[in-house]
């Protein structure tokens, strides 16, 4: 019997070890990992950079606290800081606490500006994280249900419509930022797409509101850049990033630029775990390995590679919606609810996910090889196929 929480419907297996693109559960069977520990394992399953670089600063010092100065913590700052053209990085653990910094620095930059009650335009099937602040700002009923009263000052808007942003602008003088995901992955792997970016970011321009974007599942290369929002040539004013930036070793930013920066003062915010040396380390690292490897455009023409390939095998199929998305971040979708596949899939030795209830998600490490790629593909789309014939179609398929 199990003590943890019963906080997750976790499937029926457990694993002992991986390696790549591998893992191995209990009784010695192979995966291929088509998910990445959910875009976190950048890197795979035991890189040997990695594995070393976390051992050897280990060995050194794992965490000394934020009252003093981390050379490893301001050197990843510095990196990230060049990476994205910002200028400012507060390190946490994860994308909720990176997320709930942001929401926090926007509250008290509105304050600093004399508005009372600030308020943050958040979209429709956003999701941010599951604290009550990132709570409130998503949305999605299913996982606020039972946690209110959820806490206020967030005004939703559709994704996508920059139509309903600027009606907000009219009509709100609390607004103070703007928050989305660059691209939606628990709302099915929805890009925001380049104009609208555009748009949002001159509409934030005109009212002196910040941009801020949730780049916690498609930064760090995921998308074939290092963060989705520069495939539109724009710079926003906060960029949250978590999952993948250490390769599985918790980690949590909250990056500023422009009139967001010197927004917090000591005393304003903090984290106790937030910087260590370890973490620190392992995204160095992660950063610089991905650097040498080339690893941005390998997810570039890997994504390619698989979304082209699952279009081919599953052209024509009846139930499949569209195969989208960006780089290593791949949504498939079909024309019904499809969370039973993933146990079809793991049957078959493929880890896979399914989001917005009926959407595939792929989120592979960055590490994968041609052949592996291939290989995921033609397990999907077996799997997806014997899923829709097994099903009966939907009453209400058109």
């Amino acid at each position: 019997m199990s003590h943890l929480m019963n906080t997750y419907g976790r499937l029926p297996v457990a694993f002992t070890h991986g390696v790549g693109c591998r893992l191995y559960d209990t009784e010695g069977r192979s995966y291929l990992d088509g998910i990445g520990g959910i875009a976190v394992n950048t890197l795979g399953h035991a890189h040997p950079k990695l594995l070393k670089a976390i051992a050897d600063q280990c060995a050194r010092m794992i965490h000394v606290s934020n009252l003093y100065q981390i050379s490893e913590a301001e050197q990843l700052a510095n990196r990230l800081a060049q990476l994205s053209g910002m200028d400012q990085v507060f390190l946490c653990n994860s994308g909720c606490e990176a997320n709930e910094a942001a929401i926090k620095l926007a509250r008290l930059y509105g304050h600093q500006r004399g508005i009372d009650s600030p308020a943050i335009i958040v979209m429709e099937k956003a999701f941010h994280g599951r604290t009550l602040a990132t709570l409130s700002a998503t949305g999605n009923r299913k996982v606020q249900a039972g946690f209110e009263p959820l806490v206020t000052g967030f005004v939703r808007v559709p994704f996508g419509n920059i139509e309903a942003i600027k009606q907000v602008a009219m009509h709100n003088p609390n607004v103070v930022a703007v928050l989305l995901e660059t691209v939606q992955g628990e709302g099915g792997i929805r890009a925001a797409g380049i104009e609208f970016l555009k748009d949002v970011r001159a509409v934030c321009d005109q009212n002196n509101w910040l941009l801020m974007l949730d780049e916690v599942q498609c930064g760090i290369g995921r998308t074939g850049r290092w963060f989705a929002h520069q495939h539109a040539a724009i710079r926003p004013d906060v960029m949250t990033l978590a999952k993948g930036l250490a390769s599985g070793v918790p980690i949590g930013a909250c990056v500023t630029a422009g009139s967001a920066t010197d927004v917090f003062k000591p005393g304003n915010h903090g984290s106790t775990f937030g910087g260590n040396p370890l973490a620190a380390v392992a995204a160095l690292t992660t950063l610089e390995v991905m650097d040498n490897d080339n690893l941005l455009t390998r997810a570039s023409d890997l994504g390619e590679r698989i979304r082209s390939g699952l279009g081919q095998k599953l052209e024509g199929l009846a139930g499949v919606v569209e195969v989208r998305g960006q780089g290593m971040m791949i949504g498939i979708e079909l024309d019904r609810p499809c969370g039973d596949i993933v146990k079809q899939a793991l049957a078959a030795g493929l880890l896979i996910n399914v989001t917005a209830e009926n959407v595939i998600r792929l989120l592979p490490p960055l590490v994968m090889t041609d052949t592996e790629a291939d290989e995921l593909v033609e397990l999907l789309a077996a799997v997806t196929a014997k899923f829709l014939a097994e099903q009966a179609a939907p009453k209400n398929a058109s």
